[in-house]
C-alpha cells in the first residue's frame, strides 16, 4: 500500500444536514428493495446470534444478563453490515452483484484492514460486557434476580444500575460509533488502513456533530425497537440502516473511490 492521497482521503464534508439523513434512508430503502436477499441473509445472521444468545441465557437461568448484552449487541451491527455496504457500492457503480463478490468483501481489500477493525469492534463489545458486569456487581450482586426480575429492575438499586449502566453504555456506544460509522464503509470502498479510516470517521462526526448525533440516536432507537420481537424487526431495519449508512458515507467523504 502506498502513501499517496492519504491527506485528500481525510477531507470530509462539514455541511451535512438532516435532509441528507432522510435522503440516505430513502436510498437505503431502495437498495434493500432492489436486493432483499442480501439484506435478509446478513440480518438473519445477526438475528440468529441474538436468538441463540437468548436461548443460552435462558438455559443458564441468567436472563438478567440479557439487558447489558442487548444494550451492547448493536455495537456489533456495523461489522455485520459490511457485506451490505458492498451491495450498495456495487449497485451504485453498476457492477454485477453475486454472492461470491459480496461475501468476498468481508475480507476487505485483501490487506486485513477490515479484519483488524472487526477485531477492534469485538474487543470493544467484550470490554462493555466487563464494564456491565462490574456495574451489576456494585448494585445488585446479592439480589434475588431470577425470583422477581421485574421487582429487581424497579427497586432502587435496579433503577440506579440502569441509570449508571445506561450512561456508561451510551458513552461507549457513541465513542465506538464515532470511529466506525464512516470507517467501515470506507474500508470496503477505498484502499486505506483502518487507522486512517477511523480518523476520517471521527473527523466527520466532529465536523457535523449535531447531524451525526441525530443519526446515532435514530439508529439506536430503530435498532432497539426492532430487537423487541425476538430480534425479528432487525431483518428489515438492519439492512436498511446499513445501506443508508453507505449513502451517508458517500455524502460525507467527497473523494472518488480508490482503485486497488
Amino acid at each position: 500500500m502506498t502513501e499517496q492521497a492519504y491527506v485528500p482521503r481525510l477531507a470530509v464534508a462539514s455541511d451535512l444536514t438532516i435532509g441528507d439523513l432522510a435522503r440516505a434512508l430513502k436510498a437505503g430503502w431502495r437498495d434493500f428493495l432492489a436486493y432483499p436477499l442480501f439484506g435478509l441473509f446478513f440480518a438473519g445472521l445477526y438475528v440468529a446470534g441474538g436468538v441463540l444468545l437468548y436461548v443460552s441465557l435462558s438455559a443458564r437461568d441468567a436472563l438478567a444478563w440479557l439487558i447489558p448484552i442487548t444494550a451492547g449487541f448493536p455495537l456489533l451491527a456495523p461489522f455485520i453490515a459490511a457485506g451490505l455496504y458492498e451491495v450498495s457500492r456495487r449497485r451504485e457503480a453498476g457492477e454485477r452483484l453475486s454472492w461470491g463478490g459480496v461475501l468476498g468483501a468481508l475480507r476487505g481489500r485483501g490487506d486485513e484492514q477490515l479484519l483488524m477493525m472487526g477485531g477492534f469492534v469485538f474487543v470493544a463489545f467484550s470490554f462493555w460486557i466487563i464494564i456491565a458486569h462490574g456495574i451489576f456487581a456494585i448494585f445488585l450482586a446479592d439480589a434475588a434476580i431470577e425470583a422477581d426480575p421485574l421487582g429487581w429492575l424497579l427497586s432502587t438499586n435496579g433503577l440506579l444500575m440502569l441509570a449508571v449502566g445506561g450512561a456508561a453504555g451510551a458513552l461507549m456506544a457513541f465513542a465506538l460509533y464515532s470511529i466506525t460509522v464512516i470507517s467501515l464503509p470506507m474500508l470496503i470502498d477505498q484502499d486505506v488502513d483502518f487507522i486512517t479510516a477511523m480518523i476520517a470517521s471521527m473527523k466527520t462526526v466532529q465536523a457535523n456533530t449535531f447531524v451525526m448525533l441525530v443519526w446515532a440516536a435514530l439508529m439506536s432507537v430503530l435498532l432497539f425497537l426492532s430487537m423487541a420481537p425476538l430480534f425479528l424487526g432487525l431483518l428489515v431495519v438492519l439492512p436498511v440502516l446499513a445501506h443508508a449508512t453507505w449513502h451517508l458515507y458517500r455524502r460525507a467523504i467527497p473523494v472518488a473511490p480508490a482503485v486497488a
